[in-house]
């Protein structure tokens, strides 16, 4: 278990100014996560990486010359924000685009998205692309569906060479796209992890069993077996890859794989060799030669006990994109002679935007907005108080990080409200700011669906006529169109839309028929909390907990549950404030 750290909601920030203190010859920090020290050559792309953290050498370790020009960082196992992606990829951009790479996780695949239309907006031309390595995680016939693991690095190693080279934006997305149709992994655990200042980990295996198929974000395994040795582990991990091959590789001999037997945190470096040995000598059987390979931790999971094997099939330009060499804090590869020299400026990006100002409002909307933060208030309490039970539900077949989240997101929001209503702002302008804070500082999935919802209510409200029923009913309207729009589930899939949609059309339907909002919200809260204690029945087709779906049977989903919660705590601070 994670024994170090001081406040567990600040050991992702303290652990990454840790890590730029020990390697400011190779990084430098900007908000939202580490650029190269030196600037990125100019007219070259940048590759820009990054996921949440918990997975060290990934993401921030593997930024230097011949790999990333920049990592953002999210918070534990959470995907950064949007902002803070952006806040990066502006520090790295050398004046020819931005590849932004990352794992295929809800979270970062929204996250990265919003920030590539961002970076659009700022004149910066930015391209997104996830990893897809992960063959458990989906049929080969959904293989866009699969979860990014410790594939990640021969992917960005390929993109970030090729940037390298000085090959233009589309160039380096197409090796991208080349090197992750060419890779596949597939992982075996025997514990699962713990965060910091948790006392039980996020799953657990029986005793002489091992979990297999499993992700990086603590999620429980696919199925179980029992426990092998070493070469058993071997067999298994070598013979489950060998019975997919990409289309464009030919079975007889000759063929040549970039090979990576990832350590995911507990297991041992003299372990991994003792697999690998095995590993070697069947692929070696299978008429495989092995191309550099790497033996140790390269995307780990805390302390899950556990390995990965990774194998990319390399065609003549793919081996000299993974054997081009490499300078990084983690990763080393070649030799590329002194670094550049350290650049100089803030920790802050220089060309980060300002912040806007407090627009004027009228005396009924600033009014509203007292209302607005204690509505923010009651939400916060609410998570607080239940920030232990959403952790549990979401661990059942996910990453048990909602609760952390959910607590990070709504905390900030409430001090964003507090300080934009302070400043005078309107009821409107109140929840942009709370929308941007919860987005930035929750990551993942549900800090950008909630900044969605908090924006789109705010959006209707705005800043200068009294809110009304109707205007609140619009705006939950557009905050459940939007949702499905950003994330695209729709009812059914067992994720917070199956909540969001009938407390939406409830609400609207009650205030069409001229109930106050107060009894209107009443109804709609009671619709939320039906609903919420329906998706224990449904079976999850979106999210982490997809690959898991049974597990989940029984079991409500974490963001259902805690957006009908949510409904009610918000109903008893309209009841005061009517």
């Amino acid at each position: 278990m994670t024994r170090l750290f001081n406040d567990p909601a600040a050991f992702a920030d303290e652990a990454l100014e840790g890590f730029t203190a020990a390697h400011r010859r190779r990084v430098r920090p900007v908000t939202g996560g580490v650029v190269r020290a030196g600037a990125t050559p100019a007219g070259q792309v940048a590759v820009v990486i990054g996921g949440g953290s918990g997975h060290y050498p990934a993401f921030s370790g593997l930024v230097g010359r011949g790999l990333a020009h920049g990592a953002a960082v999210g918070n534990v196992f959470a995907s950064p924000s949007a902002q803070q992606i952006r806040s990066v990829a502006r520090a790295a951009h050398g004046g020819a685009g931005v590849l932004l790479m990352y794992g295929n996780y809800a979270g970062d695949v929204l996250h990265f998205g919003q920030a590539a239309e961002r970076l659009a907006a700022d004149g910066i031309d930015a391209r997104t692309f996830a990893v897809t390595d992960d063959i458990s995680s989906a049929a080969p016939g959904e293989s866009a569906k699969r979860r990014g693991i410790a594939g990640d690095l021969p992917v960005f190693k390929a993109a970030a060479a090729a940037a390298e080279q000085g090959l233009p934006l589309e160039e380096v997305l197409a090796v991208a796209e080349r090197a992750n149709a060419r890779t596949r992994s597939f992982g075996i655990a025997f514990s699962g992890c713990t965060l910091p200042g948790a006392d039980h980990p996020l799953f657990t295996v029986p005793e002489a069993r091992m979990a297999v198929g499993l992700g990086i974000h603590g999620e429980p395994g696919i199925g179980e077996e029992p426990l092998p040795t070493a070469d058993e582990a071997a067999r298994l991990l070598v013979g489950t890859l060998l019975k997919e091959l990409p289309e464009d590789v030919g079975r007889p001999g000759g063929r040549r794989a970039a090979v990576i037997l990832n350590g995911l945190g507990s297991v041992k470096y003299e372990e991994l060799f003792v697999v690998y040995r095995k590993v070697a000598a069947l692929l070696d059987e299978a008429g495989v030669e092995i191309v550099d390979p790497e033996v140790g931790e390269l995307v780990t999971s805390f302390d899950m006990a556990g390995v990965s094997l990774t194998l990319t099939w390399l065609d003549d330009r793919l081996e000299e994109l993974w054997r081009a060499p490499a300078d990084t804090p983690a990763y080393r590869k070649g030799a590329l002679g002194e670094p550049e020299a350290p650049a100089s400026g803030p920790v802050r990006a220089a060309d980060e935007a300002p912040e806007a100002g407090i627009p004027a409002a009228s005396e009924a909307s600033r009014h509203a907005a007292g209302a607005v933060l204690a509505a923010l208030d009651a939400v916060a309490v609410t998570v607080d108080a239940h920030v232990d039970e959403l952790g549990r539900i979401d661990a059942v077949a996910g990453d048990g990080d909602h609760g952390i989240g959910m607590q990070r997101g709504s905390t900030a929001a409430r001090r964003a409200a507090a300080d934009a209503h302070e400043l005078g702002a309107g009821a409107g302008t109140v929840l942009a700011h709370a929308a941007d804070a919860w987005a930035d500082k929750a990551g993942g999935t549900s800090g950008a669906l909630w900044g969605t919802i908090l924006r789109a209510v705010g959006n209707a409200l705005g800043d200068q006529e009294a809110p009304t029923a109707a205007r609140v009913a619009e705006g939950v309207t557009e905050a459940s169109a939007a949702v499905r729009r950003l994330g695209g589930a729709e009812v059914g899939d067992k994720t917070m839309v199956d909540v969001l949609v009938p407390f939406a059309d409830t609400l609207a339907a009650a205030v069409s028929e001229g109930l106050r909002l107060t009894t209107a919200w009443d109804r709609a809260a009671g619709a939320a909390e039906a609903a919420a204690a329906a998706t224990a029945g449904l079976l999850p087709r979106k999210g982490r907990a997809r690959p898991h779906a049974e597990k989940s049977l029984g079991t409500p989903d974490a963001g259902a549950h805690s957006l009908a919660l949510i409904t009610r705590a918000v109903h008893g601070v309209l009841l005061n404030h009517h």
